[in-house]
This record gives structure tokens, C-alpha cells and sequence, in this order.
């Protein structure tokens, strides 16, 4: 068997159902080998950037590997950026290079080229991947792809990159004398100190008055939703999804307290900000979450962390310094503490739970009283995206899928859109590329294996990013609807450049930046378009275009918004200090702790 059809015949029985390639001499016979296996089908994008996007989108959608093949030098080079967001966003992935032929690899790094097209990728990206190795030898090929992918999957999980000489992707192997990774060599739980842990959490909780949880991607990537949603409803613990979980936490459960960070949406961040016992499970504690004063965050809370990347539980690299830090994946240590609460001793006698159902109470109406969206945003006939957004949000259904991209639109549904239990909302947070959603929408269609809808959200400057693949929709008719929320600027920019540049708009629109009209070039393509022009058309256009057995693309006219709030202005200032601010007398009725020493200058 040649070493090609070995990687195409393994992953297919690893249950990985579409590659995202793009052809080329180095990586051509990787893809011939598709020709031969019944299992797993190729999808030929027409930029490798797209196809590592839409390899994230599938992976998040299935949880299954992502997939995606490109040929040596620019080729492989396009795959950096979605193998940075498969890194950053701790998505399992696997990334194939084609390589020149081996007698024309450089034989010393020194040497700045010998082949034509040859670029050391797999040294490029080691910086972005848990694993990355050119294979130089066609009888490490099952040692190299059982130990990438298990190390793709395994603890915190990520991508990994396998670069292929194209010598030995088509040399013959003897598949009874290949050797394999032993798996079973991993790291043990520490289960007895994980007990410990909670013991210490519940005697907190016996004396706590506001306990929060803060959710993220993490709970999904160690399938512990169902502990999670258990042990927040039995102890009626207000939860908080960063932008990664909104579709672990959502809008709809009683135990949904709103959501958080500088950008903070429903509930102000008033419920992180009062807590006096936080447990954060699955999820780095970024500066979009804390703002820029990291000390004023949830300073009134004692706080545990739970991870299971060793890095980030160790508390010299912890901007917010936690009290207590767990090395354990979140379904470990949800299910130990779910187990926990379950017993008569815990809850009935040494530690028993207080009733923080008022607590929880207060946390649904601070998310319900300062809601982003407004009833002033539906009474003019020129559409405020946070309208569209949550008409949006009303007229999708459980088993639907919304793809995000970056930017302001990101922001806009972040704030406005409502999710469901059951759907799914991905994006790429950590990276953030602009392009992302469109692409990672083929991905997250093809996953999905057509039930129900996927529904892509993407600004006017994201969808310039990856338009080619309107003909890659085309020509394998995915039916995903793409909405493009179109300011004809770059909104997120400009609102940056108001406060931090004295509104010197360079390069954002109309300067330096005027989109095309993008109907017709989607008509080029042969794609259906559609557009929302006045606020009385966004109900019936959405359910027109979501009902529809075709691509759609749709142009929401919100030309020259730029206005997402409530946001933090400024790194200095906590996060509950948010534009627009609110009343003096307000404010301070929502802080059950003391305001942060000289809030009152933050323009009060």
C-alpha cells in the first residue's frame, strides 16, 4: 500500500468524512488517494486559507478531527492562519503539507532553499501546534499519524501538522512491519486532590451569599455539558458563557445570568462583578473578559479555576490571581462535584447548600433590565443590526447552526443574538481572523450532514476575505445562508479610532476602504441574493432566505454603523463601568459591593 492511501484509509476509519485540499504537485498524490477510499470525500476549496477554516468549522461542529491537505511553500503558508485559530481556540485538527521530493529538502537549516517551492513548514508552525514533524522516513507513517492525532485530541486539544516529501507520500509500505505510538503512556488524574478541591469549594458555597460560575469551551471539548447544567441547576448558581460557550450556557436556561466581559451585553457584567465565589471550569481568563484593570475583576469573589492545561492553572502566569487552581478536565471535575452534591452527607449534612435562589433572580433581572437590544432599535425604518440580530435569534431554530466571523458583526450577536438550547453558535475567538465565518460555514454545513440550518453572520470587510468560495458553494451545492450585516466600513475600527484617535477614520471607510457591490458578483457566481433594506422587511426577508433549498446570500443594509455599547471604554476602567453609562443613582443600587475607588470620574 502506498503511504497516500495509508493516511486517507486511516483517518477514514477514524470517522473524519470530508478533507478540505487544494491541489498542487506535492501534495497530488495525497488527494489521488481520495480515488480510492470509499469512507471520507475531498471538498476542493479554492484557497487553502478557506479550507483550514472550513476544517475548524467541521471540527467544532462534529467534534470530530478536522482535515485539511495543501501543497508545499505559499500553500502550506496559507494553512498558518487556521491552524493559529485551531491553536488559540483549542480545536482538534490535523493539517497536511505536501513536501518536495527529499533529495531536495535543504539539507542544513542555514540554507536558506534548495527545492522549488520548498518552505520548512512544519518548523514555521511549531510555535501554533501541539505536535508538528516533516516525515522523512514511509515506515514512520503509522508511528507519525496515530501519535499526531492522538495528541491533536488529547488534554488540552489542538492542531498538528504532518509535512510529506512527495517521495514518501507515494513510497510502498508493509503494513505488518510498521510500528505504532503506544497512547497509554499519558499523564495520571490526581483524583484524591481533585476531592480535596471540592470539599474546599462546597465549604465556600455553605458560606456564600453570590456564587457565579463562568463557562467556557472547554465544558463542550470534555462533553461535560450535561454536569455542568446539572450541578448549576441543583445548587440554582447563576452561570456565565464567555463568547466560545454561548451555545453551552444559553439564553433560554433559567440558569443563564448573562454574559461578560469588555463588550458585556445582558447583565452589564453586574452579576460577575458582585459575586464573592467564582469557579471558572474551561476557559483562559483573557483581557476581553477582565478589561484592562485585571485587580478590579470579580474582586469581591474568591475564586477557583479549573483547567487542564498545566500552564494556566500555575499562578505566576495568572493575571487574576486565583485562590484555588485545578488541574482536572472540566467533565472530571464537574462529575466528582456533581456526585458530591448528589450525597446525602454533603447536602444534608456537613456542608449544606444555601438556597440562592434569590441571588439567581436578581442575576435574570439585571440581565433582562439592561439588554442591549432596545425597543427604540425596531421603531425606524433605517435597520439597527441589534434589531436584525435578535429577530435573527427568533426566527432560527433549535437544531440550527450560527457561524460567526470577527469584527463588529461578532459583537452584534454576541450582544443581541439569543441561543437555544441545542443550537450551535461558533466562531473564532482567539485568533479572529476576518474571513473566518464564511468559510468555517462549509465546514460547519458539511458536519452538520444537512439538519437544519447553518447560517452564516459576516461583516462587508470579512466577506471580501474569502469570496472566492461562493464558487466552492456552488459547486457542491451547500445550502447554508450567509447574511452579510454591511456598513461598508470597518465598524469596529472606527469605533476604536473614535475614542483612542480622535475620530481620525484612516483606512476604515470611506477612506481607504469602499466595499464592492457584492450581489452582483455573487450573481457572477450564480448564487441567489437577496437584501433587507428597512427594519418592516427583516422578519419576512429572514424566514424567506432561511426557508430557502438553496444558498442565499443577503445584504443587510446598515450602512455607517459603527455604535456597539455597552462596552468598557478604556483599559483602566472596570468592567461594570460600561458606555453608556447609567444613572448615578442607578448604578450604585446594582452594586451590592462598593464601587471601585474613583469611579466617580469615569463620566457620571
Amino acid at each position: 500500500m502506498k503511504v497516500a492511501d495509508y493516511i486517507i484509509n486511516f483517518l477514514g476509519k477514524k470517522g473524519v468524512k470530508h478533507a478540505f485540499v487544494v491541489t498542487g504537485a506535492a501534495d497530488a498524490n495525497l488527494i489521488d488517494a481520495f480515488s480510492r477510499e470509499k469512507e471520507i470525500k475531498h471538498i476542493a476549496v479554492f484557497h487553502e486559507q478557506a479550507g483550514g477554516f472550513a476544517a475548524e468549522g467541521y471540527a467544532k461542529i462534529s467534534g470530530n478531527l478536522g482535515f485539511a491537505i495543501a501543497t508545499s511553500g505559499p500553500g502550506g503558508q496559507n494553512l498558518v492562519t487556521p491552524i493559529a485559530n485551531c491553536y488559540y481556540d483549542s480545536i482538534p485538527s490535523l493539517f497536511l503539507t505536501g513536501q518536495v521530493n527529499s533529495q531536495f529538502v535543504r539539507p542544513d537549516s542555514s540554507m536558506r532553499q534548495l527545492g522549488f517551492q520548498e518552505t520548512p513548514i512544519s518548523e514555521i508552525v511549531r510555535p501554533i501546534t501541539k505536535y508538528s514533524a516533516m516525515v522523512s522516513n514511509p515506515k514512520d507513517i503509522k508511528y507519525e499519524l496515530e501519535k499526531a492525532t492522538h495528541v491533536a485530541q488529547s488534554d488540552r486539544p489542538g492542531p498538528v501538522l504532518l509535512d510529506l516529501p512527495m517521495d514518501v507520500q507515494r513510497a510502498d509500505i508493509n503494513l505488518e512491519s510498521l510500528v505504532g505510538f503506544d497512547s497509554s503512556l499519558s499523564n495520571s488524574v490526581n483524583y484524591d486532590l481533585i476531592d480535596r478541591k471540592i470539599e474546599s469549594f462546597l465549604r465556600d458555597i455553605k458560606n456564600s451569599k453570590r456564587p457565579a460560575i463562568l463557562v467556557g469551551s472547554g465544558v463542550r471539548l470534555a462533553k461535560a455539558i450535561p454536569e455542568l447544567l446539572e450541578v448549576a441547576e441543583k445548587l440554582k448558581i447563576p452561570c456565565f458563557p464567555t463568547w466560545n460557550a454561548l451555545d453551552i450556557v444559553t439564553s433560554d436556561l433559567q440558569i443563564y445570568g448573562g454574559r461578560v466581559g469588555t463588550y458585556g451585553g445582558p447583565g452589564r457584567n453586574f452579576g460577575i462583578q458582585n459575586s464573592d465565589l467564582l469557579l471558572l471550569v474551561g476557559s483562559r481568563l483573557s483581557g476581553r473578559i477582565t478589561g484592562g484593570n485585571v485587580s478590579s475583576f470579580a474582586r469581591a469573589a474568591k475564586k477557583y479555576y479549573v483547567d487542564i492545561d498545566p500552564i494556566l492553572v500555575q499562578k505566576k502566569y495568572q493575571q487574576v490571581q486565583f485562590e484555588e487552581s485545578i488541574l482536572s478536565d472540566a467533565k472530571t471535575f464537574l462529575g466528582r462535584l456533581s456526585d458530591a452534591i448528589r450525597t446525602e452527607k454533603i447536602c444534608h449534612n456537613n456542608y449544606l447548600i444555601p438556597d440562592f435562589s434569590g441571588w439567581l433572580k436578581r442575576n435574570q433581572d439585571w440581565r433582562d433590565r439592561y439588554d442591549p437590544v432596545k425597543p427604540e432599535h425596531f421603531n425606524s425604518e433605517k435597520i439597527n443590526p441589534y434589531a436584525f440580530m435578535r429577530i435573527l435569534s427568533d426566527e432560527m431554530k433549535n437544531n440550527d447552526i450560527l457561524v460567526g466571523d470577527c469584527g463588529g458583526n461578532i459583537v452584534l450577536a454576541s450582544h443581541a443574538f439569543k441561543t437555544k438550547h441545542g443550537q450551535r453558535f461558533i466562531t473564532s475567538n482567539g485568533n479572529s481572523p476576518m474571513g473566518f465565518s464564511f468559510a468555517g460555514a462549509m465546514g460547519a454545513y458539511m458536519a452538520s450532514e444537512k439538519s437544519g440550518n447553518t447560517v452564516c453572520i459576516i461583516g462587508d470587510g470579512g466577506f471580501n476575505m474569502n469570496i472566492q468560495e461562493l464558487q466552492t458553494i456552488k459547486n457542491y451545492d451547500m445550502n447554508f445562508k450567509t447574511f452579510i450585516l454591511n456598513n461598508s466600513c470597518y465598524g469596529i475600527i472606527r469605533a476604536y479610532q473614535r475614542t483612542n484617535l480622535e475620530s481620525r477614520f484612516l483606512a476604515s471607510g470611506p477612506e481607504g476602504y469602499i466595499p464592492p457591490d457584492f450581489m452582483r458578483i455573487c450573481e457572477a457566481y450564480g448564487i441567489r441574493t437577496s437584501a433587507i433594506k428597512k427594519t418592516s422587511e427583516i422578519k419576512g426577508k429572514i424566514r424567506e432566505v432561511l426557508d430557502s433549498k438553496e444558498a442565499v446570500v443577503c445584504n443587510v443594509n446598515i450602512e455607517g454603523f459603527d455604535n456597539y455599547e455597552p462596552r468598557v471604554s478604556g483599559w483602566r476602567t472596570p468592567i461594570e463601568d460600561m458606555e453608556p453609562h447609567l444613572p448615578r443613582e442607578e448604578f450604585l443600587k446594582q452594586m451590592i459591593i462598593p464601587p471601585l475607588e474613583g469611579w466617580e470620574t469615569a463620566g457620571y
